[in-house]
Formats: structure tokens, sequence, C-alpha cells
């Protein structure tokens, strides 16, 4: 028997005023004349993004859901080239251990997926170096919490620069110069037109990192049946604390396939499902649907329909 959690990204389609990603432009950073002034405000900014982040996760715990994926967008301009110097970290040590206490508490998963312009196989020092310095933010928020960084950051393999062979090579070759403690948070995820679940096996299976499956994006790009590869993306999570990750979501229409629908089609979600039910003891998925929980709560009360589940809350059950 499989346990199945699900999660979901970031939002909160139920919960109103509590967007975690409010932002400042560095345009509108710069019209306000007195420097320090605007960072206060920036940082006013981040706390109110910290604080909705625990109303979310306070949210998930009223409706029995254990797994989140943190918004990227915690901290505006934090790597902005022009505020180099401002130490964002210092006024968020509090709103930072609020959140690292109620996870810890409540036996909660978060983690982070950046977004695509970090790309570590790139072929330009400028663009790595970028995507590094991205890498860290995150490492250090979940450092401020505190929480185990290990396994907490999904990314992609980056772009594939017209030769698919060079651009993994290069991602092997980058890889030696990311620091041993972020190499740690990463795990690899395949995408839905570069590369595929054996292109980002490779990589995993050679640097000895978790792959998170997005069964979507390998049903619009793939060259093999991916039952065929699932017992070694299961090994690629033999050395993480935490259980093996997956990526769920549907297709938006026939014509627009690679577009996420704004919920899950059970069906589809299904018939994974029972060809994976039994390899593992848990696994844990996170929707990546347009209307975010209303998602996750449309597809427990499709699944509380079923016979071949039983239901443990309000986003787990197992596969009977």
């Amino acid at each position: 028997m499989t346990i199945v959690r699900l999660g979901y990204v970031a939002m909160s389609m139920e919960l109103k005023n509590a967007s975690p990603s409010k932002t400042m432009t560095f345009a509108q950073f710069q019209k306000l004349l007195n420097r320090e002034a605007a960072l206060r405000k920036l940082e006013r900014i981040a706390q109110l993004n910290l604080q909705n982040t625990l109303r979310l996760l306070k949210h998930n715990l009223a409706s029995g859901i254990h797994f989140y994926r943190l918004t990227s967008r915690l901290i505006p301009l934090a790597n902005h080239e022009e505020l180099l110097d401002w130490d964002y970290m210092k006024p968020l040590q509090e709103n930072l251990r609020e959140i690292g206490d109620f996870v810890k508490k409540h036996k909660m998963r978060i983690d982070f997926h950046p977004d695509h312009f970090v790309l570590l196989n790139s072929p330009k020092e400028d663009i790595l170096k970028n995507a590094i310095k991205t890498l860290k933010l995150h490492y250090l928020l979940l450092k401020g919490m505190p929480l185990n960084p290990i396994h907490r950051c999904v990314i992609h393999v980056g772009g594939k620069y017209k030769e698919i062979e060079k651009s993994l090579e290069r991602f092997v070759d980058n890889w030696m110069i990311v620091p041993r403690s972020i190499q740690k948070m990463i795990m690899l995820e395949n995408d839905d037109t570069s590369f595929t679940l054996e292109d980002t096996l490779y990589l995993c299976e050679k640097l000895d990192i978790p792959l998170v499956f997005d069964y979507h994006h390998h049903l619009v790009h793939h060259h093999s049946n991916w039952e065929e590869n699932w017992d070694r993306v299961v090994q690629t999570w033999r050395h993480s604390p935490l259980p093996i990750k997956m990526h769920i979501s549907s297709p938006k229409s026939d014509k627009e396939v690679r577009h996420h629908s704004d919920y899950v089609d059970i069906d589809m979600f299904f018939k994974f499902l029972n060809v994976i039910k039994g390899s593992i003891p848990q696994i844990d998925c996170m929707i990546e649907a347009k209307k975010k929980d209303k998602a996750l709560f449309k597809l427990m009360d499709e699944v509380r329909t079923r016979t071949d589940v039983e239901v443990i809350d309000g986003s787990s059950f197992l596969l009977k």
C-alpha cells in the first residue's frame, strides 16, 4: 500500500488578501528619494509576504494539508545588482523563525521551485553566477527558518542550447562550481520541451540528485515509457530524508497540451497511481494547477467517491 499526500503552489484561492508575493519594482524603488526609507519599505513588503505565508500555512493546517510550495518572490529585489549592500535577512529573522517553528511543530513539508532563469548549465558565466546567487537566497531563507535545506529546491536542467548532450555535460561541469551546501538542496525535474525523463535521470544518477517526476511533462515530451524507468526514479531518492516527490497537472486543452489546466484530471492521475501503487510507502504529489488549493480540494472530493482508496485526511489517502 502507498500513501499519497497532495500539496499546492504558493497562492490560495480560498484565503483572501494573503498574497505572499507582493513586490516592488526597481523603478518604483528609485522613485523614493531617500534610499534608507526605500530599503525599509522593501523590508516591510518582505515581512508582509512572510506573514501571509504563515497565514497560508495555518490555512493548510486547518484544511489537513501538509505539503506546500513557497513562492520564490518572498523578498523583492533581494539579489538586484544595485542593492547588494542590503542585509535583507536581519529584519526577517523573527518572521522566518515563526514559519520554521510552525512547519516543524506540525510536521509539514515545504520547498521551493525557483523561476526558469536559474540555469546551471548555461555557457555564460554571468548567468551561471546569477543562478547560484538565486539558489543561495533560497538556501539562506531555509537556514533562517531554520529548516534542513536538503532536497527542498526543485530546478530544471536548464537550456538545451541546440545540443542536448553538450548541455547535459555542461551541467555536470558547472555542478562542480556549485557550493556543496547548495548542491544538497537541489532536486531535478524533467521538463516538457528540452530534457526528458531519461535525460534528467542521467544527471540524477551521475550526480546523486533526487528526480522529481513531472507526469504531465513526460506525457508531452518523452522518448520511452516512464514505467520502464520508475525503479530508477525511486532509487534517486535512496539517500533523501524526505518521501519521493512528483508533480501532477493536466493539459489545458488538446491544442494547449503543455499549459496547465485549472484542475487535475483524476483519471489521468490514477492511471499513474495505479502503476506505482505498492512500489513505495509514500509519495508527495505537488499539484501544479491554476486553481491552486481549490484544485486540491476538488481532487480530494473526487477521491472520496472512489472505492480503491482510504481517505486519511483533507489531503492524504491510502491506495488500497
